[in-house]
Parts: C-alpha cells; structure tokens; sequence
C-alpha cells in the first residue's frame, strides 16, 4: 500500500506538471521579434524584496521584460497584477512605480490590486478588465502554468518568457512550482474562483 500511494503521489506531482508544459509549448516565446502583438500585457507580480532584503530577480526581471516588450510595440498597456491584501504591502503600486523610472507612460499602466494568486490575475484580466486575448509576462514557468489557466477560461493567451533565476532560489521556486500545478488542476475540476471580482473596469 506504501508503495501505491507514492506512486499516485508522484502522479499527482509530475503528471500535471508534464500535461501544463506539453499544452502550453507552442504559445510560449523568448524574442520580441517573434511574438504576436497584443493590446495589452498581464504583468504578473511579485514582492520587489525577499525577506532577507535583497532585490528580488524575479520581480526585476519581469519588470525589464515588459518594458522590452512595451519599446518594441509589442504591447500597447500593461495590466499590472499583484497582491495588495494587507495594509503597507502593495505590489502593482510598487511594479508602476518602477515602470514610470523605466519611461512607461502612467496612462499605460492599469493596476489589480486582487491577483492575490495567478488564477485571480489572469481570470480578473477577462473578468474585470475584459481581455480575451493578451500577453502574460513572466519567468517560463510561471508563463506556462498562467496560460494554461487562460486557455481553460477561453482566452487566447501568449507568453513571454522573462529572464530565469538560477541557483537555490531558483530551485526552490520550481519545487513550489510543481505543487501550484497540482493545486491548480484541482481548482480547474472544481471552478474555484478569483477571491475578489467587483466592477469592470476598461483599459483605454
């Protein structure tokens, strides 16, 4: 019995990881010059700091992808998504603040205050925001699992890849990656959705 039920654990584990990276190959890019124009790109949000206080690569690394994708004409607004859900904590602020630095217009930046995870920013994106199709901004990874959701919510949905982070930080990353693939076929079965919808609101 021990031995099944680390086998269906492993299951739950690596098959959904594989079906999510299979499903999703074909809409994922790392050029700017081969990847489709979209209205608006889905900046998919972390905390700028980690806890011991340095810069977090993955939050600076997404930032300079969508302002790569931004200069080139790829994407005409950035849909800023992140967790703001508790007082002094603020990611789609700090995200356009440091957008602005960069040179994007603040007219171009539309903030989610409730991406709390990336089931709520991309399901917020159609649902609030009223996008069927975007760009979703992100590190591979990350791109693929955010995809596959926008797919299974009929969106059309590209990615493009933000430059990874090595070494353990990385690596832990992809462990909790793993989990969150799993979690999220789950959410998928039983329609779980975003935790705050509210009024629509239009990117122009």
């Amino acid at each position: 019995m021990a031995i099944i039920g680390l086998i269906t654990l492993l299951g739950l584990i690596f098959i959904p990881d594989w079906w999510v990276s299979r499903a999703t190959e074909a809409r994922i890019y790392d050029s700017v010059e081969e990847i489709p124009e979209n209205r608006v790109g889905l900046l998919l949000g972390s905390s700028k700091y980690m806890a011991d206080g340095q810069l977090n690569l993955f939050y600076l690394y997404r930032n300079e992808a969508a302002i790569e994708l931004y200069e080139a004409g790829k994407i005409e607004f950035i849909l800023a998504s992140g967790d703001n859900g508790r007082e002094g904590y603020d990611e789609p602020s700090t995200i356009k603040d440091d957008l602005m630095a960069a040179g994007i217009p603040s007219e171009k930046i539309y903030l989610d205050y409730a991406g709390f995870r990336t089931l709520d920013s991309v399901v917020r994106a159609k649902e609030i925001f009223g996008q069927e199709s975007l760009t979703i901004i992100s590190q591979p990874f990350h791109n693929e699992r955010a995809i596959y959701i926008a797919q299974k919510n009929g969106m059309e949905a590209v990615g493009y890849n933000a430059q990874d982070v090595g070494g353990n930080e990385g690596t832990r990353v992809l462990i909790r990656e793993n989990l969150a693939r799993t979690k999220m076929f789950f959410d998928l079965i039983f329609g779980a959705e975003p935790k705050y919808l509210g009024e629509k609101i239009e990117i122009e």
